[in-house]
């Protein structure tokens, strides 16, 4: 392979991870009848005049499978925080207990699995979109090095190297779909 043209294979590895690192947060969101601390992290709380994460505000434990912990450190911030959760679409009733905020986890029922199921297959569309977006930027610079001279052998080769990369992602965003179906789908 010449010198002078190079495909940054790198920079397109660096990308699709991006998009995978972006499903998983997407998918850590998606309540699955299981508590986790980073079902709180999309919530922001108005606090100290700006918007704040609530880990920001306060201790986030889970002491059992169905149940979520708040110790808020400031006293003034609990009212706040409370409202955030009770506003973010969670579907979760917080609890108060001094400056602890519980949160109870309810169990989900088939409808609402499947509802959910569904929207981590969005999720997991959405992810393969970005990787076939950033396929699609490696094909056009193997263009632009074709058009600057590098032979057919070379493009072939570039070619198949970045559409092996592709599908390795792909595969990738499908198991974690699999997955993440499958944690939803747990009774």
């Amino acid at each position: 392979m010449s010198d002078e043209i190079e495909i940054d294979l790198d920079d397109l590895k660096r990308r699709m991870e991006g998009a995978m690192s972006a499903l998983k947060t997407e998918f850590a969101s998606l309540r699955t009848g299981r508590g986790s601390a980073s079902m709180l992290d999309p919530i922001m709380v108005e606090a100290y005049g700006q918007n704040t994460p609530i880990n920001q505000l306060g201790t986030v434990n889970v002491p059992e499978p169905r149940m979520v912990t708040i110790n808020i450190w400031d006293k003034s911030m609990v009212g706040k925080v409370e409202k955030a959760i009770r506003e973010s679409g969670l579907g979760i009733n917080p609890q108060l207990n001094g400056t602890i905020i519980m949160l109870p986890i309810p169990e989900l029922n088939e409808e609402r699995r499947r509802e959910l199921s569904k929207v981590a297959a969005q999720y997991a569309e959405s992810a393969r979109v970005a990787v076939r977006n950033v396929r699609r930027d490696g094909m056009d610079q193997l263009k632009k090095a074709k058009a600057a001279g590098m032979s057919e052998d070379e493009q072939k080769l570039w070619s198949e190297e970045i559409q092996e990369l592709t599908n390795a992602y792909i595969g990738k965003v499908d198991a974690a779909l699999d997955n993440k179906q499958e944690e939803i789908m747990q009774v």
